[in-house]
């Protein structure tokens, strides 16, 4: 999943000792894999896990849930998993495309990672990302 973000982005895979990439996670069972903690390892990405129950330091992708609840699930009945992936993918489609984010500026995720995409972010925006 990772290597295929990094694909998509055109981020280069970090490389080095130092880690460049940093990635906050809960303490799921796919983040406190063996194979998970080797992949960081061995691309230099520090993982750093938010401590149990404390889902305010990890707001964003709780808000994110939040708002996919709310936006997609509700509103649509799955019978069976294609139908599930086909609202759920058209909804993605949408949230990175489309959506307009306020935290970004009024922008949806893509404008904003075209417009700031190798600089550094506004400095207001670099507390909340």
């Amino acid at each position: 999943m990772l290597t295929e973000a990094f694909i998509t982005r055109n981020i280069p895979i970090p490389k080095g000792n130092n880690p460049s990439i940093i990635i906050r996670t809960d303490n799921g069972p796919q983040f406190v894999s063996k194979h998970f903690g080797e992949f960081c390892s061995n691309f230099k990405i520090y993982h750093e896990r938010i401590p149990p129950k404390s889902p305010n330091l990890n707001a964003y992708i709780e808000s994110f849930h939040s708002i996919i609840e709310r936006e997609c699930y509700q509103q649509h009945t799955f019978s069976f998993y294609e139908e599930a992936y086909y609202w759920i993918d058209k909804y993605m489609d949408f949230y990175n495309n489309r959506r307009y984010h306020g935290s970004l500026k009024y922008m949806s995720p893509n404008e904003f990672y075209e417009l700031y995409k190798g600089t550094e972010y506004p400095k207001e925006m670099a507390l909340r990302l």
